[in-house]
């Protein structure tokens, strides 16, 4: 997301392969091919002195499928607000939602130009549920909202999912503010879904990671600790186990062994 996202009627950055872009780079570290060579080149820098960030990466997008189909087949819950998508990998938001429930309506936010071609491209859902995409920022509840209405019902609960965004709010009070702005307009019933970064796991390694990615100059990003994750769920019924490590949030019972943790803490809460 950059620094100031343009007001209305304002032209959106162009695609620029020359800075990194973190949906970009998370694409590299999944596998993707959708990255250009300064992406790789920063990818590679952050996981030479993080080899950690790769199973970040991969546990991130479990955890959204268990979330997503938890909500889905447990829960009930037929509308998705995604923000922050990233670049279509596999197991996107609509992908699990509507192999449950093929009725399933999703709406997509990204800013990213290259992230908003491969949406229209890839993200196509069934023809009994809607995938849409907005062109929109974080910061920009007041856009996202009533663009998001067209195709989500907000008289039904609605699942709001932020996986890995809100890092990029640096400032805790603009985070929390802007992340209570979007709860406020969802009825009661709707889901909070919500991970990212933090330093308990391998604190030094977690450090330089933030500190060579705000070195590359665009897009800055913080760790939160976990206590500071939680505090997005203020006001919500915080689903067991809680905010934990997103390995640990309800793994799959066919896992055995020691489940590890990683440096990317979530949870699931409630509005009542």
């Amino acid at each position: 997301m950059p620094d100031n996202p343009p007001s209305a009627g304002q032209e959106r950055p162009k695609l620029d392969s020359t800075v990194p872009q973190s949906a970009r780079v998370w694409n590299y570290w999944l596998g993707g091919k959708d990255n250009f060579a300064i992406d790789r080149e920063i990818g590679n820098q952050i996981r030479e002195m993080n080899p950690h960030i790769a199973e970040i990466a991969v546990a991130q997008r479990a955890f959204l499928v268990r979330t997503v189909t938890y909500l889905t087949r447990e829960v009930g819950i037929r509308q998705f607000l995604d923000v922050g998508t990233g670049l279509p990998t596999a197991n996107n938001t609509h992908e699990v939602a509507q192999s449950v429930a093929p009725e399933s309506r999703i709406v997509y936010v990204d800013h990213d130009p290259m992230v908003l071609a491969h949406a229209r491209a890839l993200l196509v859902g069934t023809p009994q549920g809607a995938t849409d995409y907005i062109d929109a920022d974080l910061r920009e509840p007041d856009t996202v909202l009533p663009k998001a209405a067209e195709t989500l019902d907000f008289t039904q609960p609605v699942a709001l999912v932020l996986l890995g965004i809100t890092g990029h709010l640096t400032a805790d009070d603009e985070a929390y503010a802007i992340v209570r702005r979007l709860l406020a307009a969802l009825p009661s019933g709707s889901y909070l879904v919500l991970c990212d970064d933090t330093n308990v796991i391998h604190p030094e390694a977690m450090d330089e990671m933030v500190r060579q990615w705000n070195d590359s100059g665009e897009n800055p990003r913080v760790n939160r600790t976990p206590g500071g994750l939680e505090h997005f769920f203020d006001g919500l019924e915080l689903l067991e186990p809680g905010v934990v490590s997103v390995t640990r949030w309800r793994p799959d019972p066919a896992e055995t062994g020691e489940i590890p943790e990683v440096d990317d803490f979530g949870g699931v809460g409630r509005k009542p």
